[in-house]
């Protein structure tokens, strides 16, 4: 008798053909999910950290209030990557700003662009220019982009850029000395306003200054801070009525005392001071509220509004370009009294352009703000530390009958201890014993020949004779371009030709 076993099921006759095929579905299925997952992430991270690397933001804004302190900015326009990466024909030399690296240090400033302008007749007041660059450097080490032009109209020797150089080596900064013709006079503060219209849209605020004030981190970011909550007071276009201003202070030392080991004490009651603004009662007859009632209960504006500079926003400088009346990307002479057009009306011709054409009334007519809370991060050094001495007197600011007495140019002082170091002196020995070695493409500091060969430069400003000026010139800028041929070293006769004086105690 045959018998038949029956089969049993077995995976391999059942679960083959139904329960593991599924099973591989559902495996390649989430298998897909995860990778697609996992390759959207690493790109992007990869997309986060390119942005990052450009010193560039996703969310453009001047909001400080909710993120932790920083300052986001938005990235450049097609067309203003383009304009930065190929400034004007007659601003550029050597390296431009669209080289340099991006700015890691992640301050509160991180990916600011910033344009400087600052206005520097001569050689007079250099230790306080210095001082003023340095305080641009602190910027830079905030996170901030910073282009420095200095306008002037003299050559700088080899052996002061080198030596500037080794003082100003943050990676975003770059400084440019732009050399004018002497016969532009007091009209030198006025070159800020093309340049600053030229780069309009390569830049998200603008600096202009003399050469004897001090601008901070904090001076910056408290501005920034200041214009965001104005707009949020009063609207966006409504804020394009107003500016954050500047109060320039000085310190006043006893004028009649020199401070010593002996004396040291006499600076006890020391305080700043803000000489511009002295009428009594302060309140309304130098400082007041603001007149809108919006802003009554946050801000302030000062009777005089001189204030040696000004900072601007690209969207305000757009919009006071089509304000009524304002037309402030026009350089224009200050107004002349009209039975004396020779003398100013409204002052000077750098007060008309750092302050009076945009707060006067009959002018650009924009409200200056000082805000309440914070008065003294939006209050600068004036550097020179002389003008308080000078009030009261006769022809001054609060004027009596004393006589405001003035030195003599061809007064001879008593200078200190020549055995003192100067910081050249140093600087040239280090470089002359250990001297550094060429780091490929000179990316220092630029000094450009905008200087009008045609124009008259006027003798008595300069003490030498067009031709004497022209050749001392041309010899400083063959000097300097052989110095960046070289990568940025020194050779003997810029050891011997340091001297940027014209050695008879008196300054170019």
């Amino acid at each position: 008798m045959r018998v038949t076993r029956r089969r049993k099921n077995t995976p391999s006759s059942k679960c083959c053909c139904w329960f593991f095929p599924s099973q591989i579905v559902l495996f390649m299925s989430l298998s897909f999910l995860v990778g697609c997952v996992v390759c959207s992430t690493l790109l992007l991270y990869w997309k986060i950290m390119n942005d990052s690397s450009d010193g560039h933001h996703i969310q453009p804004s001047l909001n400080v209030y909710n993120t932790g302190g920083k300052i986001p900015f938005g990235p450049l326009s097609a067309s203003s990557e383009q304009e930065k990466s190929n400034p004007p024909e007659n601003y550029s030399s050597g390296s431009s700003s669209s080289t340099r690296k991006s700015n890691k240090g992640g301050g509160f400033l991180q990916g600011l662009r910033i344009l400087v302008a600052i206005a520097s007749f001569d050689f007079s007041q250099f230790p306080l220019l210095e001082e003023v660059l340095d305080s641009y450097q602190d910027v830079c080490v905030a996170g901030a982009e910073i282009d420095v032009y200095i306008h002037t109209v003299v050559p700088y020797t080899v052996g002061l850029i080198d030596m500037l150089n080794a003082r100003l080596s943050c990676e975003t900064m770059t400084v440019k000395i732009a050399v004018q013709s002497p016969g532009v006079r007091l009209n030198l503060v006025d070159c800020h306003r093309e340049l600053f219209y030229e780069k309009i849209d390569s830049y998200d605020l603008f600096i202009y200054s003399e050469d004897d004030i001090k601008v901070s981190p904090t001076t910056i970011k408290a501005y920034l801070q200041e214009t965001e909550r104005v707009q949020d007071l009063v609207g966006r276009q409504p804020a394009e009525d107003y500016n954050i201003g500047i109060v320039r202070y000085e310190y006043n030392y006893p004028p009649d005392i020199i401070i010593d080991d002996k004396t040291r004490h006499a600076t006890e009651h020391v305080s700043r001071v803000y000489w511009e603004h002295l009428w009594k009662p302060l309140f309304p007859k130098s400082i007041d509220v603001a007149p809108q009632a919006e802003l009554q209960k946050n801000y302030v504006f000062m009777q005089n509004h001189h204030q040696g500079m000004f900072l601007a926003t690209q969207q305000l400088l757009k919009a006071w370009k089509e304000r009524k009346g304002c037309n402030f990307d026009k350089v224009r002479q200050r107004p002349g009294r009209k039975d004396n057009p020779s003398q100013p009306s409204e002052g000077t011709q750098r007060v008309w352009m750092s302050s009076q054409m945009l707060h006067g009334k009959s002018h650009c007519n924009v409200q200056q703000l000082i805000p309440m809370r914070n008065f003294g991060q939006l209050t600068v050094w004036h550097l020179p530390n002389k003008n308080y001495r000078r009030v009261g007197k006769k022809g001054r600011i609060g004027g009596g009958s004393v006589e405001n007495e003035f030195g003599n140019k061809g007064d001879k002082f008593a200078g200190p201890d020549p055995s003192l170091p100067t910081e050249m002196e140093l600087h040239l020995e280090m470089r002359r014993l250990y001297p550094v070695e060429a780091n490929g493409q000179y990316t220092g500091i630029q000094m450009i020949d905008q200087v009008d060969r045609q124009r008259g430069i006027g003798r008595s400003l300069v003490g030498m004779s067009q031709h004497d000026y022209l050749y001392l010139l041309d010899e400083r800028m063959d000097a300097y371009h052989e110095y960046v041929q070289r990568g940025g070293l020194l050779v003997d006769k810029d050891f011997q030709n340091w001297q940027w004086t014209l050695g008879t105690g008196r300054r170019l």
